[in-house]
């Protein structure tokens, strides 16, 4: 009975910390509340006069740091051949699982178009789960996927998330360069 007396009464103390309440009274100046409004609109006054912290988007755009990861790009070689072997190796360092390829045999002919044997006949990310963490880049052995410093674009629909190779194979006359990215970050 006496135990059950004191696990009911005897607090178990926590912490060492302890907060000093005291009940002053207020006097009749706080009570007016007159200083803590000017103090508030001096603050609000002296904000008025600073910098902007926001930038006006589509006429002013931010300068990114180099480190900055945005859309992913499928890389074509000098000859303008495909990269990508289709070896999967991207898809399995990615931890949320939105990158899905499909390899496909080289067929005769199409020498110009695929330098190696095996190719990606579909090459797909779910932009919607790609988490932007850059493992796919740094697991490709070929250096085909690269992400840019561009932005993703939005939308509202779900579908139109799911990027194909029409959207991730870098065009011959629009090269991205990454020369840079590749210097500073990858080790060769």
């Amino acid at each position: 009975m006496q135990s059950l007396y004191k696990l009911k009464y005897n607090m178990i103390q926590l912490t060492s910390r302890s907060k000093v309440v005291v009940d002053k009274q207020m006097s009749f100046k706080e009570k007016l509340y007159l200083p803590a409004i000017a103090k508030g609109m001096a603050i609000t006054f002296m904000h008025m006069f600073k910098k902007a912290a926001t930038l006006r988007y589509p006429e002013v755009k931010r300068e990114f740091a180099p480190v900055y990861r945005g859309m992913h790009v499928l890389k074509l070689d000098e000859e303008g051949r495909e990269n990508c072997t289709a070896c999967g190796l991207c898809a399995v360092a990615c931890p949320a699982e939105a990158i899905t390829i499909d390899g496909a045999e080289r067929q005769k002919g199409e020498e110009h178009l695929y330098r190696e044997e095996k190719y990606a006949a579909k090459y797909e990310i779910n932009m919607l789960r790609c988490i932007f963490c850059g493992l796919c880049e740094e697991a490709c052995p070929k250096d085909a996927i690269y992400l840019t410093d561009r932005i993703v674009e939005s939308s509202y629909t779900r579908n139109s998330f799911v990027y194909g190779k029409d959207l991730l194979v870098e065009k011959v006359d629009e090269r991205i360069d990454v020369s840079k990215r590749k210097k500073e970050y990858h080790i060769d």
